[in-house]
């Protein structure tokens, strides 16, 4: 029995130190008023790690600093929106630019308590233990963007939507009991008139659409309100 333990630790393999398989990678730690950067080690082995502000001048001398070193390709987490006016200016000066979900990197195990985040990432992707998130294009990176900006702009509209008629129900100004749509084409008219200053009903309901099914006087039935001094909605 001694002799098989012996014979199943010599058959053990000892394990290895990572290769370097992109020595010219390096790793940047993103905040919102600095960013570290840890380049390839310097030739005595030494940790090669630099501070840089976040401000356009700083990123330009980042990007500066990285081409010295003969950096070839970065990783850094994509980190709120930090990471994207830095991606933009690295990936014009040419650098291979790697965003990496910070879930991959946290499982990654063995890591050192006395080296910083950078330093980590840069010794990662030095490895080819690091894959890169999926970035479309820059045409559909805009389209994504500009699409985003409009359903926010949508969701606010309906917000004040549901606001105005909150303030006219207040009122008893039920516009929408006048017309199945206030933002429609007779709604907004009311609307309108309403915010510079006409109270009449029967004016507010002449401005009724032909294609409304309700008559002028159901309308002006509805808009029959009580009007508040201070005025909830006013010019």
């Amino acid at each position: 029995m001694a002799r098989k333990k012996k014979d199943s630790k010599n058959n053990m393999r000892k394990s290895e130190p990572l290769k370097t398989v992109q020595p010219n990678a390096a790793g940047i730690d993103l905040g919102s008023r600095e960013h570290w950067v840890a380049g390839p080690p310097l030739s005595d082995g030494s940790p090669n790690v630099e501070r840089f502000g976040t401000t356009t001048t700083e990123l330009l001398r980042l990007a500066d600093w990285l081409s010295e070193q003969k950096v070839s390709t970065v990783a850094m987490e994509s980190t709120g929106v930090y990471w994207i006016p830095l991606f933009e200016i690295l990936d014009n000066h040419g650098f291979e630019v790697n965003l990496v979900n910070a879930r991959q990197i946290s499982h990654v195990p063995g890591r050192k308590t006395d080296i910083i985040d950078c330093q980590w990432l840069q010794l990662l992707h030095s490895c080819g233990l690091l894959r890169g998130s999926f970035r479309p294009g820059d045409d559909i990176c805009r389209l994504r963007s500009l699409i985003r900006e409009r359903n926010t702009i949508v969701a606010e509209r309906s917000d004040w939507v549901r606001r105005m008629q909150k303030s006219l129900d207040q009122m008893n100004v039920c516009v929408h009991h006048a017309v199945s749509d206030i933002t429609g084409v007779t709604g907004m008219a009311i609307i309108r008139a309403i915010v510079d200053g006409e109270r009449d009903p029967k004016v507010l309901a002449g401005l009724r659409d032909p294609r409304c099914r309700k008559s002028e006087e159901e309308i002006a039935d509805e808009l029959t309100g009580n009007w508040m001094s201070e005025g909830r909605i006013h010019p």
